[in-house]
Protein backbone atom coordinates (compact mmCIF):
# COMPACT_ATOMS: atom_id res chain seq x y z
CA UNK A 1 0.00 0.00 0.00
CA UNK A 2 1.50 3.34 -1.09
CA UNK A 3 0.55 5.04 2.19
CA UNK A 4 3.21 3.16 4.13
CA UNK A 5 5.92 4.59 1.90
CA UNK A 6 4.96 8.13 2.93
CA UNK A 7 6.85 9.67 5.83
CA UNK A 8 4.04 12.21 6.15
CA UNK A 9 1.43 9.50 6.57
CA UNK A 10 3.53 7.65 9.14
CA UNK A 11 4.11 10.94 10.97
CA UNK A 12 0.34 11.56 11.00
CA UNK A 13 -0.20 8.16 12.62
CA UNK A 14 2.37 8.93 15.31
CA UNK A 15 0.77 12.32 15.95
CA UNK A 16 -2.63 10.68 16.27
CA UNK A 17 -1.27 8.17 18.77
CA UNK A 18 0.30 10.93 20.85
CA UNK A 19 -3.03 12.79 20.89
CA UNK A 20 -5.04 9.78 22.06
CA UNK A 21 -6.25 9.97 25.65
CA UNK A 22 -5.37 6.97 27.86
CA UNK A 23 -4.03 5.00 24.90
CA UNK A 24 -2.32 2.46 27.15
CA UNK A 25 -5.72 1.18 28.29
CA UNK A 26 -5.67 -0.72 25.01
CA UNK A 27 -2.32 -2.41 25.68
CA UNK A 28 -2.50 -6.21 25.34
CA UNK A 29 -6.19 -6.02 24.37
CA UNK A 30 -8.06 -7.32 21.33
CA UNK A 31 -9.97 -4.93 19.06
CA UNK A 32 -12.43 -5.75 16.27
CA UNK A 33 -12.89 -2.97 13.70
CA UNK A 34 -15.69 -3.31 11.15
CA UNK A 35 -15.47 -1.30 7.94
CA UNK A 36 -11.71 -1.78 8.23
CA UNK A 37 -11.01 -0.87 4.60
CA UNK A 38 -12.96 2.40 4.84
CA UNK A 39 -11.72 5.90 5.60
CA UNK A 40 -12.07 5.85 9.40
CA UNK A 41 -11.71 2.11 9.96
CA UNK A 42 -8.50 1.75 7.97
CA UNK A 43 -6.80 4.60 9.79
CA UNK A 44 -7.73 3.08 13.14
CA UNK A 45 -6.14 -0.21 12.06
CA UNK A 46 -3.01 1.69 11.00
CA UNK A 47 -2.90 3.47 14.37
CA UNK A 48 -3.11 0.25 16.35
CA UNK A 49 -0.57 -1.43 14.07
CA UNK A 50 1.89 1.42 14.66
CA UNK A 51 1.13 1.31 18.39
CA UNK A 52 2.19 -2.34 18.33
CA UNK A 53 5.24 -1.58 16.24
CA UNK A 54 6.64 1.39 18.15
CA UNK A 55 5.18 1.21 21.68
CA UNK A 56 4.84 -2.52 22.29
CA UNK A 57 1.07 -2.18 22.38
CA UNK A 58 0.57 -5.90 21.82
CA UNK A 59 -2.97 -5.26 20.56
CA UNK A 60 -4.53 -8.09 18.61
CA UNK A 61 -6.30 -6.41 15.69
CA UNK A 62 -9.25 -8.00 13.92
CA UNK A 63 -9.88 -6.06 10.68
CA UNK A 64 -13.34 -6.92 9.36
CA UNK A 65 -14.80 -6.19 5.94
CA UNK A 66 -16.98 -7.67 3.23
CA UNK A 67 -14.06 -8.64 1.00
CA UNK A 68 -10.91 -10.29 2.35
CA UNK A 69 -8.93 -9.55 -0.83
CA UNK A 70 -9.71 -5.85 -0.49
CA UNK A 71 -8.59 -5.95 3.13
CA UNK A 72 -5.32 -7.66 2.27
CA UNK A 73 -4.67 -5.17 -0.54
CA UNK A 74 -5.38 -2.19 1.71
CA UNK A 75 -3.00 -3.35 4.44
CA UNK A 76 -0.26 -4.80 2.27
CA UNK A 77 2.99 -3.55 3.78
CA UNK A 78 1.58 -2.72 7.21
CA UNK A 79 4.24 -3.08 9.91
CA UNK A 80 2.75 -5.57 12.36
CA UNK A 81 1.95 -9.26 12.50
CA UNK A 82 -0.93 -8.83 14.93
CA UNK A 83 -3.64 -8.40 12.30
CA UNK A 84 -6.28 -10.99 11.48
CA UNK A 85 -8.51 -10.30 8.47
CA UNK A 86 -12.14 -11.22 9.01
CA UNK A 87 -14.48 -11.47 6.02
CA UNK A 88 -17.90 -10.43 7.30
CA UNK A 89 -20.82 -8.50 5.84
CA UNK A 90 -22.37 -6.82 8.87
CA UNK A 91 -25.79 -7.07 7.21
CA UNK A 92 -25.56 -10.84 7.67
CA UNK A 93 -25.48 -12.94 10.85
CA UNK A 94 -21.99 -13.05 12.32
CA UNK A 95 -19.92 -16.02 11.15
CA UNK A 96 -16.86 -15.65 13.38
CA UNK A 97 -16.66 -16.79 16.99
CA UNK A 98 -13.84 -15.41 19.12
CA UNK A 99 -13.61 -13.16 22.16
CA UNK A 100 -12.67 -9.50 21.71
CA UNK A 101 -12.24 -6.81 24.34
CA UNK A 102 -13.39 -3.92 22.16
CA UNK A 103 -15.56 -3.53 19.07
CA UNK A 104 -15.47 -0.43 16.86
CA UNK A 105 -18.38 -0.50 14.42
CA UNK A 106 -17.28 1.70 11.54
CA UNK A 107 -18.93 -0.23 8.69
CA UNK A 108 -21.45 1.92 6.84
CA UNK A 109 -22.22 3.50 3.51
CA UNK A 110 -20.88 6.98 4.17
CA UNK A 111 -20.98 8.95 0.92
CA UNK A 112 -23.79 10.15 -1.37
CA UNK A 113 -23.27 7.71 -4.24
CA UNK A 114 -23.64 4.78 -1.84
CA UNK A 115 -26.82 6.23 -0.32
CA UNK A 116 -28.37 6.65 -3.76
CA UNK A 117 -27.35 3.22 -5.04
CA UNK A 118 -28.23 1.21 -1.93
CA UNK A 119 -30.48 3.03 0.55
CA UNK A 120 -31.84 -0.25 1.92
CA UNK A 121 -28.34 -1.61 2.54
CA UNK A 122 -27.41 1.69 4.16
CA UNK A 123 -30.26 1.35 6.64
CA UNK A 124 -29.59 -2.31 7.36
CA UNK A 125 -25.86 -1.92 7.99
CA UNK A 126 -26.61 0.84 10.48
CA UNK A 127 -29.46 -0.91 12.29
CA UNK A 128 -29.26 -4.67 11.68
CA UNK A 129 -25.48 -4.68 11.58
CA UNK A 130 -25.35 -2.79 14.86
CA UNK A 131 -27.81 -5.24 16.41
CA UNK A 132 -25.67 -8.23 15.38
CA UNK A 133 -22.57 -6.66 16.92
CA UNK A 134 -24.33 -5.58 20.10
CA UNK A 135 -25.67 -9.07 20.59
CA UNK A 136 -22.21 -10.47 19.93
CA UNK A 137 -20.75 -8.11 22.52
CA UNK A 138 -23.44 -9.13 25.02
CA UNK A 139 -22.84 -12.87 24.61
CA UNK A 140 -19.03 -12.80 24.32
CA UNK A 141 -18.08 -10.60 27.25
CA UNK A 142 -16.85 -7.65 25.21
CA UNK A 143 -15.74 -4.77 27.44
CA UNK A 144 -17.05 -1.96 25.22
CA UNK A 145 -18.60 -1.33 21.81
CA UNK A 146 -18.06 2.00 20.07
CA UNK A 147 -20.54 2.95 17.36
CA UNK A 148 -19.39 5.35 14.65
CA UNK A 149 -22.42 7.51 13.93
CA UNK A 150 -22.44 10.82 12.04
CA UNK A 151 -22.90 14.55 12.49
CA UNK A 152 -25.79 14.23 10.04
CA UNK A 153 -28.01 12.97 12.88
CA UNK A 154 -28.56 16.63 13.80
CA UNK A 155 -30.55 17.24 10.63
CA UNK A 156 -31.64 20.76 9.76
CA UNK A 157 -31.12 23.39 12.44
CA UNK A 158 -32.87 26.64 13.23
CA UNK A 159 -31.13 29.97 12.71
CA UNK A 160 -30.22 30.38 16.39
CA UNK A 161 -27.84 27.39 16.44
CA UNK A 162 -24.15 28.28 16.10
CA UNK A 163 -22.79 24.76 16.70
CA UNK A 164 -24.48 21.42 17.35
CA UNK A 165 -24.15 20.17 20.91
CA UNK A 166 -24.76 16.48 21.55
CA UNK A 167 -28.24 17.05 23.00
CA UNK A 168 -29.50 18.94 19.92
CA UNK A 169 -31.91 17.23 17.53
CA UNK A 170 -32.99 18.92 14.31
CA UNK A 171 -35.43 17.92 11.60
CA UNK A 172 -34.87 14.90 9.36
CA UNK A 173 -37.64 14.10 6.85
CA UNK A 174 -38.17 10.32 7.18
CA UNK A 175 -39.92 10.08 3.79
CA UNK A 176 -36.85 11.24 1.85
CA UNK A 177 -34.64 8.44 0.54
CA UNK A 178 -31.57 10.55 1.38
CA UNK A 179 -32.62 10.26 5.02
CA UNK A 180 -31.67 6.57 4.93
CA UNK A 181 -28.30 7.58 6.38
CA UNK A 182 -29.06 10.03 9.23
CA UNK A 183 -32.34 8.36 10.25
CA UNK A 184 -30.79 4.90 10.54
CA UNK A 185 -27.79 6.28 12.39
CA UNK A 186 -30.20 7.86 14.88
CA UNK A 187 -31.98 4.54 15.36
CA UNK A 188 -28.68 2.69 15.82
CA UNK A 189 -27.58 5.17 18.47
CA UNK A 190 -30.78 4.51 20.40
CA UNK A 191 -30.23 0.77 20.01
CA UNK A 192 -26.76 1.14 21.57
CA UNK A 193 -28.21 3.06 24.52
CA UNK A 194 -30.99 0.47 24.87
CA UNK A 195 -28.46 -2.39 25.06
CA UNK A 196 -26.58 -0.48 27.73
CA UNK A 197 -29.75 0.10 29.73
CA UNK A 198 -31.42 -3.28 29.32
CA UNK A 199 -28.47 -5.67 29.08
CA UNK A 200 -25.59 -3.77 30.64
CA UNK A 201 -23.52 -3.69 27.44
CA UNK A 202 -20.99 -0.86 27.66
CA UNK A 203 -21.50 1.32 24.58
CA UNK A 204 -20.24 4.72 23.44
CA UNK A 205 -21.04 6.73 20.33
CA UNK A 206 -19.01 9.13 18.19
CA UNK A 207 -20.46 11.58 15.68
CA UNK A 208 -17.77 12.57 13.19
CA UNK A 209 -18.16 15.73 11.15
CA UNK A 210 -16.82 15.95 7.58
CA UNK A 211 -13.75 13.71 7.66
CA UNK A 212 -11.14 13.79 4.90
CA UNK A 213 -7.68 12.42 4.27
CA UNK A 214 -5.42 10.56 1.84
CA UNK A 215 -6.85 7.11 2.60
CA UNK A 216 -10.31 7.60 1.10
CA UNK A 217 -11.67 4.78 -1.01
CA UNK A 218 -11.74 4.99 -4.81
CA UNK A 219 -15.57 5.06 -4.87
CA UNK A 220 -15.96 7.95 -2.42
CA UNK A 221 -17.68 10.85 -4.21
CA UNK A 222 -17.85 13.41 -1.43
CA UNK A 223 -17.12 16.97 -2.49
CA UNK A 224 -13.85 17.18 -0.55
CA UNK A 225 -12.58 14.02 -2.28
CA UNK A 226 -13.52 15.31 -5.72
CA UNK A 227 -11.81 18.65 -5.01
CA UNK A 228 -8.54 16.94 -4.07
CA UNK A 229 -8.60 14.42 -6.93
CA UNK A 230 -9.30 17.09 -9.54
CA UNK A 231 -6.64 19.42 -8.19
CA UNK A 232 -3.95 16.72 -8.07
CA UNK A 233 -4.83 15.87 -11.68
CA UNK A 234 -4.18 19.49 -12.62
CA UNK A 235 -7.85 20.30 -13.21
CA UNK A 236 -9.71 23.34 -11.97
CA UNK A 237 -11.89 22.92 -8.89
CA UNK A 238 -15.40 23.79 -10.03
CA UNK A 239 -18.11 24.80 -7.55
CA UNK A 240 -21.67 24.68 -8.88
CA UNK A 241 -22.96 26.86 -6.03
CA UNK A 242 -21.60 29.70 -3.95
CA UNK A 243 -20.13 27.22 -1.44
CA UNK A 244 -21.11 29.46 1.48
CA UNK A 245 -22.33 26.51 3.57
CA UNK A 246 -20.29 26.32 6.79
CA UNK A 247 -18.83 22.99 7.79
CA UNK A 248 -16.74 21.39 10.51
CA UNK A 249 -13.97 19.54 8.69
CA UNK A 250 -11.63 17.13 10.41
CA UNK A 251 -8.43 15.56 9.14
CA UNK A 252 -8.36 11.77 9.48
CA UNK A 253 -5.51 11.82 12.01
CA UNK A 254 -7.55 14.00 14.37
CA UNK A 255 -10.56 11.75 13.82
CA UNK A 256 -8.54 8.64 14.64
CA UNK A 257 -7.21 10.01 17.92
CA UNK A 258 -10.70 11.19 18.86
CA UNK A 259 -12.31 7.79 18.22
CA UNK A 260 -9.74 5.95 20.33
CA UNK A 261 -9.97 8.61 23.06
CA UNK A 262 -13.72 8.04 23.33
CA UNK A 263 -13.15 4.28 23.29
CA UNK A 264 -10.79 4.50 26.26
CA UNK A 265 -12.32 7.39 28.19
CA UNK A 266 -15.88 8.16 27.07
CA UNK A 267 -18.84 7.76 29.42
CA UNK A 268 -21.12 4.77 28.81
CA UNK A 269 -24.19 5.39 26.61
CA UNK A 270 -22.94 8.88 25.73
CA UNK A 271 -22.36 10.44 22.32
CA UNK A 272 -19.37 12.63 21.46
CA UNK A 273 -18.99 14.98 18.52
CA UNK A 274 -15.74 14.63 16.60
CA UNK A 275 -14.68 18.01 15.26
CA UNK A 276 -11.76 20.38 15.55
CA UNK A 277 -12.82 23.96 16.43
CA UNK A 278 -9.77 25.21 14.50
CA UNK A 279 -11.01 23.56 11.31
CA UNK A 280 -14.30 25.27 10.55
CA UNK A 281 -14.58 26.58 7.02
CA UNK A 282 -17.10 27.00 4.21
CA UNK A 283 -17.17 24.56 1.32
CA UNK A 284 -15.69 27.30 -0.86
CA UNK A 285 -13.02 27.94 1.78
CA UNK A 286 -11.99 24.30 1.74
CA UNK A 287 -11.88 24.31 -2.05
CA UNK A 288 -9.72 27.45 -2.02
CA UNK A 289 -7.31 25.84 0.45
CA UNK A 290 -6.93 22.85 -1.87
CA UNK A 291 -6.48 25.12 -4.89
CA UNK A 292 -3.77 27.11 -3.08
CA UNK A 293 -1.81 23.99 -2.09
CA UNK A 294 -2.01 22.46 -5.57
CA UNK A 295 -1.54 25.71 -7.50
CA UNK A 296 -4.82 25.22 -9.35
CA UNK A 297 -7.85 27.47 -9.82
CA UNK A 298 -11.17 27.59 -8.01
CA UNK A 299 -13.92 28.30 -10.54
CA UNK A 300 -17.53 29.16 -9.71
CA UNK A 301 -20.12 27.80 -12.14
CA UNK A 302 -23.23 28.44 -10.09
CA UNK A 303 -25.79 26.18 -11.71
CA UNK A 304 -27.32 25.18 -8.40
CA UNK A 305 -29.12 27.16 -5.73
CA UNK A 306 -27.51 26.96 -2.29
CA UNK A 307 -30.84 25.67 -0.96
CA UNK A 308 -30.37 22.51 -3.04
CA UNK A 309 -27.73 21.30 -0.58
CA UNK A 310 -29.43 18.92 1.93
CA UNK A 311 -27.49 20.20 4.95
CA UNK A 312 -26.86 23.93 4.80
CA UNK A 313 -25.10 24.28 8.16
CA UNK A 314 -23.02 21.58 9.84
CA UNK A 315 -20.78 22.88 12.62
CA UNK A 316 -20.23 20.56 15.58
CA UNK A 317 -19.41 21.63 19.13
CA UNK A 318 -16.43 19.61 20.40
CA UNK A 319 -16.49 20.79 24.02
CA UNK A 320 -17.60 17.41 25.37
CA UNK A 321 -14.83 15.56 23.53
CA UNK A 322 -12.23 18.07 24.67
CA UNK A 323 -13.46 17.50 28.23
CA UNK A 324 -11.90 14.02 28.00
CA UNK A 325 -8.51 15.68 27.46
CA UNK A 326 -8.49 15.42 23.65
CA UNK A 327 -7.32 18.26 21.43
CA UNK A 328 -7.16 18.45 17.66
CA UNK A 329 -3.75 18.93 16.08
CA UNK A 330 -4.57 19.78 12.45
CA UNK A 331 -5.99 22.98 10.97
CA UNK A 332 -7.66 22.83 7.56
CA UNK A 333 -4.42 24.07 6.02
CA UNK A 334 -2.42 21.34 7.76
CA UNK A 335 -4.79 18.56 6.78
CA UNK A 336 -5.12 19.66 3.16
CA UNK A 337 -1.35 20.04 2.80
CA UNK A 338 -0.69 16.57 4.17
CA UNK A 339 -3.45 14.97 2.11
CA UNK A 340 -2.10 16.45 -1.11
CA UNK A 341 1.52 15.67 -0.24
CA UNK A 342 0.74 12.01 0.50
CA UNK A 343 -1.39 11.52 -2.61
CA UNK A 344 1.09 13.31 -4.86
CA UNK A 345 3.78 10.99 -3.54
CA UNK A 346 1.75 8.15 -5.01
Amino acid sequence: MFLYGSNTYLSDIKTALSATVNLDKLKKSSVLITGASGLIGSFLVDMLAEYNNTQNGDVRIFAAGRNSERLQARFRGVRTNNITFVEQDVNQPIKFDFQVDYIIHAASNAYPAAFEKDPVGTILSNIKGTEYLLEYARTHGTQRLLFVSTGEVYGQCDASVTAFKEEYSGYVDPTKVRSCYPASKRAAETLCSAYSSQYGVDTVIVRPCHIYGPNTTSTDNRASVQFVNNAISGKDIVLQSSGKQMRSYCYIADCGSAVLSVLTSGETANAYNIANPDARVTIAGLAQNIADVTDTKLVFDCRKNDNDTPITYAVLDSTKLEGLGWKGRYTVQDGVRNTVEILKGN
